[in-house]
C-alpha cells in the first residue's frame, strides 16, 4: 500500500506525471499512497539513491518510480530487492523487478513543428496534447513479473483513454 516516486522539481510536466501514475496506482489498489521524494535535481545520483533507501527504510515501500534525466532510482530499486518502472530508459541486465519503462516518443511532435514552421507558422504557440493516439507514449516491453491479467487491464485501460475517458476527471 505504499508506493515510492522519485521526483526532480515540483512543475506542471512532473505533477501531471506524479498525478496520472498516482490515479493509476488508486485504480488497482484504492488504499495505497504514492509517497513523493523530490531530489530539486534531474541528475543527482546521491539524492535519488538516497530518496529510494529513505522510501525503503521509512515507508516500506516495495515498489518505486522516478521522474529524473537517469535511472539511478532503477539502480537503487535494483540495489534493494524492490520492484520498478523506468522513465524513458530502457536498461538491460535488471532483474525480473523491473517490470516496464515509460517511453516517449516525440518524433512526431516534431515534425508536426516543424512542418507548420516550415509553412510560416512559426511564431504560433500550441499547446500539444499528444500521447497513446499518435503512440509517443507507451509501455516497453514487460517483465516476466507482469501477468497476463494485469497487461490486459493496461490495455482495457488504453483503450478507454483512446475512446476519449478523461483520466483527470474526478476527484
Amino acid at each position: 500500500d505504499q508506493i515510492g516516486y522519485v521526483a526532480a522539481m515540483s512543475n506542471n510536466e512532473v505533477n501531471r506525471g506524479i498525478n496520472a501514475f498516482t490515479l493509476g496506482v488508486k485504480r488497482v489498489n484504492p488504499d495505497a499512497k504514492v509517497i513523493v521524494k523530490w531530489t530539486d535535481s534531474w541528475d543527482d545520483e546521491g539524492k535519488e539513491k538516497e530518496a529510494v533507501e529513505g522510501l525503503v527504510s521509512n515507508y516500506g515501500i516495495d515498489i518505486v518510480t522516478y521522474h529524473q534525466n537517469q535511472a539511478y532510482v532503477i539502480e537503487a530499486a535494483e540495489s534493494a530487492g524492490i520492484y520498478s518502472i523506468g522513465y524513458h530508459q530502457v536498461l538491460e541486465e535488471c532483474s525480473e523487478k523491473y517490470l516496464t519503462t515509460v517511453a516517449c516518443d516525440w518524433t512526431q511532435t516534431y515534425q508536426e513543428l516543424l512542418r507548420e514552421y516550415l509553412q510560416g507558422n512559426g511564431n504560433s504557440q500550441y499547446n500539444f496534447w499528444i500521447g497513446l493516439e499518435k503512440e509517443a507514449v507507451t509501455l516497453t516491453e514487460y517483465s516476466t513479473e507482469v501477468t497476463q491479467e494485469q497487461i490486459q487491464e493496461i490495455e482495457t485501460v488504453k483503450d478507454e483513454i483512446l475512446m476519449g475517458h478523461d483520466v483527470f476527471s474526478g476527484e
